[in-house]
């Protein structure tokens, strides 16, 4: 795991070095509130050890500018502060920071109170991981689409761009329920889900959307890019069989593809893939269809 300290003394920095070095862990260093910030951004430390008293930007500062960012904010912070005083500790932990450690600290101390955090983080990332996947199909779920949709619209905001967002409903997937059981019908949903993620990139999000239906946000290009992919998951997705006794349970797939040119938010880029889905279901299903009129993907029904 990764920690970074903050501290304008020399003298601090070797000492929690040293006595941290000891326990596998990587440790980076800034002697200013400032750099220490901007270190936090670009590393994304699993742990910060900060000075309170800094001539630059001082440790509140620097934290309360970390938990006001969605990348930074679940970063614990343990203050270093040569002082006694209750009422900067008070304001520290309101501020967001989970520890103190008076200077000059005790090496085992500091040890101690290292591990405690590490250990709290270490629950906290897997609680958060969980909270993101799909238990069923082990795809990310609609929560982790939901903030990767959010996060790259905001790039797309910053920088231009386009974004583009794959919706995928399983056809007649109410009649492999009724007729073979739902056991069956949680396999081909296994099934998809492994085809869709085998098309994917590592920079694209395969989800499951709910209920038999997924998505994909394509972090760039058009919708007519996108369909690309969209039109592989089509003929993965075709491929995928689930043996049943002596049948072969196959299943067919509809996918709608929109992206940002012309959605004014991201509740209008998901209308708009799936108006698109709902299009292709509308033309026999088992194709893909791209929003607002443009031409329709190839298929093989």
């Amino acid at each position: 795991m990764k920690i970074l300290i903050v501290d304008d003394s020399p003298h601090a920095l070797v000492l929690a070095k040293a006595r941290l070095s000891s326990e596998n862990l990587e440790l980076i260093t800034a002697d200013c509130g400032t750099v220490g910030l901007e270190m936090a951004r670009g590393q994304k430390p699993d742990l910060i050890l900060l000075d309170v008293d800094m001539p630059d930007m001082s440790g509140f500062d620097v934290c309360r500018a970390m938990k006001s960012e969605m990348d930074l904010c679940m970063i614990p912070i343990i203050f270093l502060t040569g002082s006694d005083d209750v009422q900067d500790r008070v304001k520290g932990l309101n501020l967001g920071a989970v520890d103190y450690v008076t200077k000059p600290f005790d090496g085992f101390e500091l040890q101690a109170r290292v591990n405690a955090a590490l250990r709290t983080k270490h629950m906290q990332d897997l609680l958060i991981e969980h909270a993101h996947i799909d238990p069923l199909t082990g795809m990310s779920n609609r929560r982790a689409l939901t903030k990767r949709l959010n996060r790259e619209w905001s790039r797309v905001q910053r920088h231009g761009g386009t974004m583009s967002l794959i919706m995928a409903d399983l056809d007649h997937f109410k009649h492999i329920n009724d007729t073979f059981g739902h056991s069956i019908g949680d396999k081909v949903l296994q099934e998809v889900a492994k085809a869709i993620t085998a098309q994917c990139r590592n920079l694209d999000l395969p989800a499951r959307y709910g209920g038999e239906e997924f998505a994909i946000v394509v972090p760039d290009g058009t919708a007519e890019q996108a369909t690309v992919l969209a039109e592989r998951c089509r003929q993965a997705i075709t491929n995928t069989q689930v043996t049943v006794g002596s049948q072969e349970v196959r299943v067919t797939a509809s996918l709608g593809v929109a992206d940002t040119a012309d959605a004014p938010s991201t509740e209008a880029l998901i209308a708009a893939a799936d108006q698109a889905l709902y299009q292709a279901k509308q033309a026999g299903r088992n194709r893909c269809a791209i929003a607002r009129g443009a031409a329709e993907a190839p298929a093989t029904v």
